[in-house]
């Protein structure tokens, strides 16, 4: 083996060793009086090992991210693996959207009306002024649930599946570092803006959860880079910011998958970026 580095003996290497064995890297940890050595089977590893080693000693918030993936009960191989048990809320909200899907046929049925923002069906909703006077007519009349209940009306189990696993990817991140208030309350401000914008836009006729996910994932991306925590690829965001540029071109229409609810993407996902911004940053798991 190859000597590449030593480090006191009060530095603990635990997670780091376990991060290089996660990695598929070769080495060992040897003490040498009040040091501890680092030796590398292949020689090539050196320059990459010594970069990472160096960020783990240098960035306390990097150190402990590390040292807590090797502990924790959420890791499996370094990678988020949680149990339902681990995320409740979240999944709470899928299994209601699930059911929400089965009872309303798809958004092919009548009890559709009933998770729009405002009934097609008894409003003139194709201007802006009658689209503000139907839901205030419907607000002033108690249905207050009209403004969070289009997340729940699906049209396909393509639509459903897809917003449920990236729901369970991220938001069971935020739930487990964040809590549960944090969750909540991203849910519902998203929920608002998302829904509100696009309502306003086109009309009661779209659903999903596309909106809060893509306000978690927009809440991810900036909170992260203030205290890393979240584990997701960084091409997740690109891809997503392209794809809802593009919702706003005829292709998707084009391809055959129909109008997308773009503002809802829009909004949620600045609503996320809008509550990072300025909700403090939840440093540790109790």
């Amino acid at each position: 083996m190859y000597r590449v580095k030593q480090i006191d003996t009060s530095v603990n290497l635990a997670g780091f060793s376990r991060w290089l064995r996660e990695q598929g890297v070769e080495h060992r940890i040897t003490e040498e009086g009040e040091f501890q050595v680092l030796w590398l089977e292949h020689p090539d590893h050196a320059e990459p090992v010594l970069k990472a080693l160096e960020r783990f000693l240098s960035e306390p918030e990097l150190r402990e991210a590390v040292n807590y993936k090797s502990q924790s009960p959420v890791y499996r191989g370094g990678r988020w693996q949680p149990s339902p048990g681990h995320a409740p809320l979240v999944l709470g909200v899928i299994v209601f959207a699930l059911l929400m899907a089965w009872v309303t046929g798809m958004g092919r049925n009548q009890v559709s009306t009933l998770l729009m923002m405002v009934d097609p069906q008894q409003f003139d909703w194709h201007t802006l002024s009658s689209r503000v006077y139907a839901l205030r007519e419907t607000l002033a009349g108690g249905q207050i649930w009209r403004l969070i209940s289009p997340d729940f009306l699906h049209f396909s189990w393509t639509h459903i599946i897809f917003n449920s696993v990236m729901l369970w990817f991220l938001g069971s991140q935020v739930e487990w570092f964040d809590g549960k208030a944090r969750l909540a309350g991203l849910f519902v401000f998203t929920s608002l803006v998302s829904n509100g914008l696009q309502y306003f836009v086109s009309g009661p006729l779209f659903g999903g959860l596309s909106g809060v996910v893509y306000g978690i994932l927009g809440y991810c991306w900036l909170s992260q880079r203030r205290v890393p925590r979240f584990q997701f690829p960084p091409a997740l965001v690109t891809f997503a910011v392209v794809w809802m540029v593009i919702g706003f071109t005829p292709l998707p229409e084009v391809l055959g998958l129909g109008r997308m609810a773009n503002e809802a993407h829009l909004g949620g996902f600045i609503a996320g970026i809008a509550l990072a911004l300025v909700l403090p940053v939840r440093t540790e798991r109790t």
